[in-house]
């Protein structure tokens, strides 16, 4: 019996790393956007309509725009302009950072994020969960690599006289992108201006006008 129960526990184990190591039955699945089936992730395009472009995407070469207030813009090369991607799990981005220009605190709930200084100086940082919420920051120059744990809270800025590139990559073909300051006090409909006020320990004129600026 003993025996027995040892085999069929080899087995099990051998039957669960075969099959976390085969983590696709096909050679890909590139998205089909007009299909109106609903799954986590997109439905696969017939493979005989499968062409190249839908496996390239030209643009992260161009400055993307940083002239708003943050300073920061970016291009996304996610599977939303590369189909090929769909089940992939990878997909990258550029940005651009004005002189004192700031990706804010921001999640993405979907993915790790690791990023290369291509130009410039970068202040980064991500901060630990509860309840330690431990600030892990560092200065990058050109050529630098830091990493983003998935789902915790991170940000960029600028911190050269000139302006800044960095490339990043995913481990998600879709992203998912929360900005706090957006998310908190920008949402629709807002949340109770007397919850943030108890949340932030402030009055709720602070609350409406810092609300007023999303």
């Amino acid at each position: 019996m003993a025996k027995n129960l040892l085999y069929s526990c080899l087995l099990a184990i051998i039957c669960a790393i075969v099959t976390a190591d085969e983590p696709s039955l096909q050679d890909f699945c590139v998205a089909d956007f007009t299909s109106s089936t609903r799954v986590n992730g997109l439905p696969c395009l017939d493979a005989k309509f499968v062409q190249a472009s839908h496996f390239s995407f030209s643009g992260l070469n161009l400055v993307s725009n940083v002239s708003k207030p943050l300073g920061f813009g970016f291009i996304l090369a996610t599977v939303a302009r590369i189909p090929g991607l769909n089940t992939l799990g990878i997909s990258m981005a550029r940005a651009d950072y004005a002189p004192g220009g700031v990706a804010p605190p921001h999640v993405h709930p979907q993915a790790t994020e690791i990023i290369t200084v291509i130009e410039g100086n970068l202040l980064v940082g991500f901060v630990t969960s509860n309840p330690d919420n431990k600030l892990i920051s560092k200065v990058l120059q050109k050529g630098d690599v830091f990493v983003f744990p998935p789902g915790l809270v991170h940000f960029q800025k600028n911190v050269g006289s000139r302006n800044a590139v960095s490339i990043a990559a995913f481990s998600s073909q879709n992203i998912g992108t929360v900005l706090v300051a957006n998310t908190v006090f920008g949402s629709t409909p807002p949340i109770a201006d007397d919850v943030l006020a108890k949340a932030f320990q402030v009055d709720k004129a602070i609350i409406h006008h810092i609300q007023s600026k999303f």
